[in-house]
């Protein structure tokens, strides 16, 4: 390569204080890491000389400990936007230390080419290879797409690649890359199936803003997945059971749908008992992260092709997918996220979402970012994309967390992300709450079935409350919040004695 070789300090020795950068990945797959961690270990050293230093980060989706948790440690974050899941990263957000903007992950690219955002100063990418050609270049990212086209773009003062080794050279072309225009002149998106490829495999810069290349061999910062235990494995056989009854009576088509599943080892584990059901179709996915499971299913014939965002794999599944890359190359393809989650392609291929709830109302609104409506736990992601434009949406969860102090069925949630109006469906260990064509207080009812047994009286007697104020949807506000109230003073939900709410 013809580019200039640097270190990750000598990299991070040009980001300066109150600078912009947009990194590459989406989850831990395919982020930066070796600069990052030097640009906390700047900060640090900035601050113990008495200087300020901190920078705002743009990203595809969350990243890893060695970005998000150092810099965070470092207190070197002043703005993130828009998603993350680490735990440091967390603590500081609700500490009030770091200035956080949750987004909706279609939307992320859009908002930094509009000015929402502010101007990008420099983009850090991860790459496989970097290829110059005359006087262009052309990046080959590895794991994820993100937002890695616009902030290359973008980027003021430079591009920084950071050339992985531990990524192979056999990924090269597993990407499709494709760049929104601007409003008013957007064009369609001219996708109709899950493997449709309508960009290219490399993200094309003029060479003279690569400021540096920094070689590298770093695995992805991957989260190993739980193994199914007994009520994701009945959540997984509901959600089958359900899909198969609305294929049977004509709701779905004889197609099926495109499946899309949200991050985590639940939404992991639901997937993977789909596929494992013999009565449901082989099927494709569109989907904005591709995790282990659905890659076995891919093996099995099960899924047919898949897109998505980000391998947000165990780095074992991501060598074994470098490895056979011959088997995968037509077959799957990664996107950046404002296609991986467009609400145009997801609204028009027939799209069914899989989606993780926190806690769900008694009406059918779902919170999935905050606890206790307070604190965040890992931001919206992109499960309004998918919910809110869907053929069918669906939320999955347990019917309690914290050895059962807590229900997942409330009598209203502390926080919502995803209102009534799109959550088609709502499935834990007990059943399927079908909320389709029902008025607020028939959605109630199907909810309360779906609820722990040791909450359904609770919730029952709140309905029995609440119908004494009359409306079209019932309420008894001093009482609405019981339920959380009483855990976070008691430790256990169902201590709640409504007499102290009810008035």
């Amino acid at each position: 390569m013809g580019f200039n070789k640097i270190t990750a300090a000598e990299a991070a020795a040009l980001i300066q204080n109150g600078d912009t950068i947009g990194l590459s990945g989406f989850t831990p797959a395919g982020v930066p890491k070796s600069v990052p961690a030097e640009i906390a270990r700047k900060a640090e050293k900035e601050h113990a000389e008495g200087k300020e230093f901190k920078i705002n980060i743009l990203t595809g989706a969350s990243t890893g400990q060695s970005c998000d948790g150092m810099l965070a440690n470092a207190h070197a974050i002043k703005f993130r936007a828009p998603y993350t899941t680490n735990k440091d990263f967390r603590t500081h957000v609700n500490n009030n230390e770091i200035s956080y903007s949750d987004l909706n992950l279609s939307n992320m690219a859009t908002q930094i080419r509009q000015g929402y955002l502010g101007q990008v100063d420099w983009a850090i990418i991860e790459a496989c290879e970097v290829e110059q050609t005359g006087g262009k270049a052309r990046i080959y990212l590895t794991a994820a797409g993100g937002i890695s086209p616009t902030v290359c773009r973008l980027a003021r003062k430079g591009i920084i690649i950071e050339v992985n080794a531990f990524h192979s050279k056999k990924c090269m072309g597993i990407h499709d890359v494709y760049e929104i225009e601007d409003h008013p002149y957007r064009t369609p998106i001219m996708i109709m199936k899950a493997s449709d490829r309508i960009g290219k495999p490399y993200v094309e810069v003029d060479a003279d803003r690569i400021k540096g290349i920094i070689e590298c061999n770093i695995p992805d910062e991957a989260r190993a997945f739980k193994a199914p235990d007994a009520i994701t494995t009945q959540i997984g056989n509901n959600v089958a059971d359900f899909l198969l009854a609305n294929l049977k009576s004509g709701k779905i088509p004889p197609t099926f749908l495109n499946l899309q599943s949200g991050v985590g080892s639940g939404a992991n584990a639901v997937l993977g008992a789909l596929g494992q059901c013999p009565d449901v179709p082989n099927f494709s996915i569109y989907t904005e992260v591709l995790q282990d499971a659905p890659v076995q299913l891919m093996r099995e014939g099960r899924v047919l092709s898949a897109s998505a965002c980000s391998l947000t794999v165990t780095n074992e599944c991501l060598q074994g997918i470098y490895n056979d890359m011959d088997f995968f190359k037509d077959k799957l393809v990664l996107r950046p996220s404002e296609i991986s989650n467009s609400p145009e392609v997801i609204a028009r291929i027939g799209v069914c979402s899989l989606n993780t709830a926190i806690e769900v109302d008694i009406y059918g609104h779902v919170n999935s970012t905050k606890i206790c409506g307070t604190k965040m736990m890992n931001g919206i992601g992109g499960s309004a994309d998918f919910t809110n434009n869907a053929y069918l949406s669906i939320f999955t969860c347990g019917s309690t967390t914290k050895g059962g102090a807590i229900s997942s069925i409330v009598p209203f949630c502390s926080h919502i992300d995803h209102t009534s109006h799109f959550v088609d469906a709502v499935i834990t260990e007990y059943g399927v709450a079908d909320l389709r064509g029902k008025c607020a207080m028939e959605k109630a009812a199907e909810l309360v079935k779906v609820a722990h047994p040791d909450y359904r009286p609770l919730l029952l007697d709140y309905m029995k409350y609440a119908a004494q104020n009359g409306g079209h949807t019932h309420h008894c506000l001093s009482a609405a919040f019981a339920m959380h109230d009483t855990y976070l003073r008691k430790g256990d939900m169902r201590l709640t004695d409504w007499a102290e709410y009810v008035k």
